[in-house]
């Protein structure tokens, strides 16, 4: 594992936003749903999310997430992917998601 200073990850932009939409994405080439969120001031972003196997689309919407917001656009199939999600995979490699413990404000910074 590489040591990173402060100022490094300070320039990680970890953002709370609340998941408005979730839709099925089966162009991807692993099981994924493409969602929109909304990270308050800084928008409204839409990413793909290999999150299908503990999660229903039902469950997610309205679900405050942690996302990487600065990283590059990335095309992932037919879309375009705005922001990362944020997760842990469990013992058997599937996602599950990072997210916070109580309701903050979309667009906050992890700190």
């Amino acid at each position: 594992m590489e040591t990173i200073t402060w100022h490094d990850f300070e320039k990680v932009e970890l953002r709370v936003g609340t998941i408005l939409e979730v839709a099925d994405f089966p162009e991807a080439r692993k099981p994924a749903f493409k969602v929109k969120v909304d990270f308050g001031p800084f928008g409204i972003k839409q990413s793909s999310a290999q999150i299908t196997k503990h999660y229903t689309r039902e469950q997610l919407v309205g679900r405050q997430i942690v996302g990487v917001i600065n990283f590059p656009k990335k095309q992932i199939a037919t879309f375009m992917s705005e922001f990362l999600v944020t997760g842990f995979a469990d013992e058997n490699g599937d996602i599950v998601l990072a997210s916070v413990e109580q309701k903050v404000p979309n667009g906050s910074k992890l700190i």
